[in-house]
């Protein structure tokens, strides 16, 4: 079908009209955790440490990182010397930069790389004081601690991982729904967001400096509430839908 010369400029004149409405590019916004990590969380002392150099080298150069082991004593368990038995969860928050093709990923990617072999991937809900649900992905995995000078002396593990995602105003466990979400954010509404990436892992069954051995659902009991915990206090809940 033939287009009449005078319906030219109107169309064009629509879509130059039309930039004017679509939302600008280029706005950053925050994401809603907070990253400045508590000395203690309930019953549970964060110890803050540093990302390794290898975090640092794969990561973009505006990367932040709030690191810690997280220790809570088990009750009526002693070491030799007489300390409290801890139980021990490795927390990691990571604050992806302007590239989020360098800085922020998903553990899939980089457990194997930590020798963890994954066995399972499924989504547990955390039900919040708050009356708000956060739904994160758990990946049961074994690890092994490789012994360089006798490999017939390496030590496996297994372990729990529980990760999401804190956008601007969003919570995500899923890799590639955060993808989308932030691809429509900023087609809908010209916002670049940055995304902070939250895990929490912990050992369960034979761990060398606690005597019994760690039923796998209890590891899934404290992970769950410590997570609960830090949702609740280290996430901006108001600015979250």
């Amino acid at each position: 079908m033939k287009i009449p010369h005078i319906a030219l400029p109107l169309i064009m004149a629509v879509g130059l009209g039309s930039v004017f409405v679509l939302p600008k590019a280029g706005s950053t916004a925050q994401s809603a955790i907070r990253m400045a990590l508590p000395e203690s969380l309930n019953d549970w002392h964060l110890l803050k440490t540093e990302p390794s150099q290898k975090e640092i080298d794969i990561l973009g150069p505006e990367t932040d990182f709030s690191k810690a082991d997280c220790l809570c004593a088990r009750p009526g368990e002693y070491q030799q010397d007489g300390r409290p038995t801890p139980d021990l969860i490795n927390l990691s928050i990571v604050l992806s930069g302007s590239d989020l093709n360098t800085s922020i990923h998903r553990p899939e990617r980089c457990l194997p790389a930590q020798n963890h072999t994954i066995l399972s991937s499924t989504v547990v809900p955390l039900k919040l004081s708050n009356g708000r649900t956060v739904s994160v992905r758990r990946l049961k995995t074994t690890q092994t601690i490789p012994n360089p000078e006798d490999r017939s002396l390496d030590k496996e593990f297994n372990g729990v991982t529980y990760y999401f995602f804190v956008g601007h105003d969003r919570i995500e466990y899923d890799h590639n729904m955060r993808t989308l979400a932030d691809m429509k954010d900023r087609l809908l509404r010209g916002m670049d967001q940055r995304w902070a990436y939250v895990s929490a892992s912990m050992w369960y069954g034979k761990i060398p400096w606690i005597e019994k051995p760690v039923p796998e659902a209890e590891a899934d009991a404290k992970l769950s509430g410590f997570l609960t915990d830090l949702a609740e206090r280290q996430i901006d809940w108001e600015q979250v839908k």
